[in-house]
């Protein structure tokens, strides 16, 4: 073994780990567990496998991650697992678990995330990349998070729900339909409050780009328009702006729309 892993570090020879990688005392790693260079597992954390976990990847004590889904169907021998990319931040009592056969069998995370403590993610959820989960945040089965979300403190997001791009929800938000991106909820449940500004300027969205989609929140959620009408006024707008484009590919695919 390594000198980076402790002595007290619970190994299973089934494990794959780079030889960069770092181990704390007393972390357990399962079978079929396989670790990126230069990641860093701290004290007491519990990884179990068919689980791969990308480069660069930073996980504090007291996480659990790869366990079999709380959902009654799963049965430990299932084939399931979990898939975390590259240059993640997870920190302490987060849980994430594996996917399920109702869906593809894959709960997975992308890169560069940053989820905060208390944080549950359950089964068959995917989170794509440059997300802030903030402490407390709890995502039911079979979620979407799409690019750059920030959820708040305690967000509480029901099963099957798609949260787009650019997206932002207050502390204590609970969530129960889909929301577009670039859109701010609050409440619950929650319930759009206005456009994602300080984020998307942070993004180097132009003035131009901030002024479309202010437009096209206004049609979707202030203009009292039927959804065919909302889809024809983003369409419109969607001629000139790739971001709208958006907006109007997330209203189409959903099945429940974040109401006002």
């Amino acid at each position: 073994m390594s000198g980076k892993i402790h002595p007290t570090a619970v190994i299973d020879p089934g494990a794959e780990l780079h030889e960069s990688v770092e181990i704390g005392p007393y972390t357990v790693i399962g079978a079929g567990v396989s670790i990126g260079a230069d990641s860093w597992i701290g004290p007491h954390v519990v990884l179990q496998g068919p689980m791969r976990l990308g480069q660069r990847n930073r996980v504090f004590q007291f996480a659990s991650l790869g366990e079999i889904s709380q959902d009654k169907t799963a049965k430990k021998d299932d084939p399931t697992r979990v898939e975390i990319g590259d240059d993640n931040t997870i920190r302490e009592y987060v849980t994430i678990q594996r996917g399920t056969l109702k869906q593809e069998g894959l709960t997975r995370i992308g890169n560069d995330n940053w989820i905060m403590a208390y944080c549950h993610i359950a089964h068959d959820c995917y989170i794509d990349d440059h997300a802030i989960l903030a402490n407390g945040t709890t995502l039911a089965g079979h979620v979407n998070i799409e690019d750059y979300v920030v959820l708040g403190g305690a967000t509480l997001i029901h099963q099957f729900c798609r949260i787009g791009a650019h997206s932002f929800s207050a502390g204590g938000a609970g969530i129960t339909r889909d929301v577009p991106p670039f859109v701010v909820v609050q409440g619950n449940p929650a319930a759009p409050r206005g456009i994602n500004i300080e984020g998307i300027r942070r993004r180097d969205f132009t003035a131009e780009d901030i002024t479309d989609i202010k437009h096209a929140y206004r049609s979707m959620f202030l203009a009292g328009l039927r959804q065919e009408e909302i889809k024809a006024e983003l369409a419109e707008i969607a001629k000139r702006s790739a971001h709208v484009r958006r907006m109007l590919e997330f209203v189409e695919n959903s099945k429940r729309l974040i109401q006002k």
